[in-house]
Order: structure tokens, then sequence, then C-alpha cells
């Protein structure tokens, strides 16, 4: 009997032994459990707020659509400039090839505008390709004697589809350019602009320094002006990019405003 009895308290001890293992272990891996578990939460959280994130929408009240000195003002047959005879106070003529018979203020256009026309025919002379300045820059007197001058020329209706009326250009506030190709001056403020290597140049590259084609084909019903692929509205790379990356919409038609085809 005694045998038996320590062979059986030997036993019940091996068993406590290993009870009492089994537990430690337990205690020692619940923390680490405990900790996977939240990382795995949190790993989930985070992941389902990156997906419910929206990207930022493009703040279309960054700058003024009515003051001539904001690079977005939008001028057209419904928008008059205000004052109608403003005139930019930092004019400047851009380091680039002008026209040779440019005039005296026409070779002007605002600092911004400059820069970004500096770089712009830099980047496209690395490709070969040589753009010039047609006209920058015009007054509102200017603006009198040229629209007076198509009209004399073609009559009021025609004139109106070609040339602003005073007081309603774009190129009175400075931030438009009409740009020509050295190689191919014969198409010089001319639709055929549009299939030179320059005109094809600046569809596809000038938004990449602030510029859109103001007067795209087939938007004369909204803008009021037939197609002037030679005509370059300076609005700034961030607007620019964003009209690019939306198909190219008309200043009207991004900022949601009435179109003008007529006065």
């Amino acid at each position: 009997m005694k045998k038996k009895q320590l062979i059986l308290i030997i036993c019940l001890l091996i068993i406590a032994v290993i009870g009492t293992v089994f537990v430690l272990q337990r205690k020692a891996n619940a923390p680490k459990d405990t900790a996977q578990k939240t990382s795995t939460n949190s790993d989930k959280t985070s992941s389902d707020a990156n997906q419910k994130t929206e990207p930022t929408a493009f703040n279309k009240s960054q700058y003024s659509l009515t003051d001539p000195a904001s690079p977005w003002i939008i001028v057209n047959k419904l928008r008059q400039l205000n004052p109608k005879t403003y005139a930019p106070s930092d004019l400047v003529v851009p380091t680039i090839p002008l026209r040779s018979n440019i005039t005296g203020t026409e070779k002007y256009v605002r600092a911004d505008t400059a820069k970004a026309l500096e770089a712009m025919t830099a980047s496209a002379k690395q490709q070969g390709l040589g753009l010039n300045l047609q006209s920058g820059y015009r007054s509102y007197s200017f603006q009198v004697s040229l629209y007076n001058r198509y009209v004399s020329q073609q009559g009021q209706t025609v004139a109106d589809t070609q040339s602003a009326r005073p007081g309603y250009s774009e190129h009175q506030t400075g931030w438009a350019a009409d740009l020509g190709s050295v190689s191919h001056p014969e198409c010089d403020v001319e639709e055929c602009f549009g299939t030179t290597a320059e005109g094809k140049w600046l569809v596809e590259n000038a938004y990449k320094f602030g510029f859109v084609i103001r007067y795209e084909q087939g938007n004369d019903k909204v803008t009021g002006y037939i197609y002037e692929p030679w005509h370059v509205r300076y609005v700034g790379t961030s607007l620019a990019t964003e009209i690019h990356n939306q198909g190219n919409p008309t200043l009207e038609a991004f900022f949601g405003l009435p179109a003008a085809p007529s006065y």
C-alpha cells in the first residue's frame, strides 16, 4: 500500500506541475495576443480611414474672377473690365523673340505672364521649336483703333467674332498673348497656326507653364470668338493643370458662368 500511495502522490504532483506551467503560459501569451489584436484593429481602422478619404476639391474661389489684377479674371462679351480703361501696373517686355513689326505697347505683358512665356519658349526651343510674341498688352485706346479697323474692313457682325470691343479684351489685362511660329510665319495669327509644330506643342504643353488656349475650336457659342490657336491666356499652373485634367473646358464652363456669344 505504501508503494501505491507514493506513486499516486508522485502522479498528483506531476499533474499539478503541468497544470501550473499551462496556466503560466496562457498568462504570458495573453498580453501578446491582445497587442496583436489591437494592432490589427488599428491597422484596419487606419486602412478604412484612408479608403474613405476623398481628394481635396479644387478651390475655385482662390482668386477673383472680376478683379483685372487677378490671374483668374474672366473677360468676355458679358463681362466688361472695371474700370473699362484699366491698365496693369507691372508691365514688362518678356525676353523672348518678338514679331519684327510689333508695336511699342504690344510687346509688353504682366510680369508673371512674362516669366511663364520665357520658360515656355525656352522649353519649346529645346525641342527645336520657335515661338515668338505677336501681341501682348493692348491699351484701351489701342483696342478702340483696332476694333474700329476690323469693323470698317469686315462689318461689325464679323468683327465681333474676331476682335473684342474696347473694355472687353483679355489683351487689356496683360494676362493674354498671341504667339507665332518662327518657322511658319505665314500661319501667324491664322487658323493654320494650329497645324504647325509649335501650335501642336502648345496644345500639349501650355498648361505646364500656366497657360490655356483660350479660344478652342468649337467653343465660339460659349466664348463668342472664332478658333484662335495662337491666343494663350495665363491663369497659373494650378488652374491650367486642373482645366487640362478636366478635358480643357472653357473658363466660362469651368467656373459655371453663362455663355457669352454676344454683347
